[in-house]
């Protein structure tokens, strides 16, 4: 019996996630949860009691599944690497995780009734800025808190455009704002190969070559981590 109504009770709150995902706080109707789910109103009050209950338990379901997704991503010894992770990974979560989506709607729909989803990820990406900070890896003049401002914003962007589309036109878009967005925001190596732990060559004229900043900074984060897609997210 308690298995059953363990159940009976996930239905409902996956049938709530699709309705809160779809249309919003006011448009989800519990009578289209309980078809969704395949059990009745009594089941559903049963267990939630009532829509507002199930907003924040569907809320609740979309931080722990970005906090689980957060942590499983792997480290990488450039911060500026990781950070290309952890916006990929943002955007993926919120185009295949019906939770997510749902959590993200209800913010819009629910302002300060329902914990946003910045709170899990935005001390995430301070910290990645801070590391790239004290490992000289920001250009000059590029303070954490502006780029935290800036890659903020990227990381809003990339969630609305990634849960409203998903499709190889779109990475490709991605990896170019990227390059973009790293080659404004990275340090140019050259000069700084005893710091970086890189060699330069000596050319003809007996000066020591390095590499440019685009060529330093972009090459390696062109390809997507296949981190992405071990983050808790359904399928399309």
């Amino acid at each position: 019996m308690q298995e059953r109504a363990a159940r009976t009770r996930q239905a409902v709150l996956e049938a709530a996630a699709d309705e809160f995902a779809e249309r919003g706080y006011e448009g989800a109707s519990l009578q289209r949860m309980v078809w969704r789910a395949a059990t009745s109103i009594g089941a559903l009050t049963f267990h939630f009691g009532n829509k507002t209950a199930l907003a924040e338990e569907v809320s609740a379901a979309g931080h722990a599944r970005f906090e689980s997704c957060l942590e499983d991503l792997a480290a990488a010894p450039d911060p500026l690497r990781e950070l290309r992770t952890l916006i990929g990974a943002l955007a993926r979560l919120a185009h295949e995780d019906t939770f997510v989506r749902a959590t993200r709607r209800l913010e819009a729909d629910r302002p300060g009734e329902v914990p946003p989803l910045t709170d899990v990820w935005l001390p995430v990406l301070r910290g990645l800025l801070d590391r790239a900070h004290d490992a000289q890896r920001l250009r000059p003049g590029v303070s954490p808190e502006d780029a935290v401002a800036l890659l903020a914003h990227l990381a809003e962007g990339a969630m609305a455009a990634h849960g409203a589309t998903r499709d190889s036109a779109w990475d490709a878009v991605w990896d170019s704002v990227w390059n973009v967005v790293l080659h404004g925001l990275a340090a140019d190596r050259t000069g700084q190969a005893d710091q970086m732990g890189q060699t330069g060559q000596t050319g003809q004229a007996g000066r020591t070559d390095a590499p440019d900043a685009t060529e330093s900074t972009t090459s390696m984060d062109l390809t997507t981590s296949t981190d992405l897609t071990e983050c808790g997210a359904e399928p399309a």
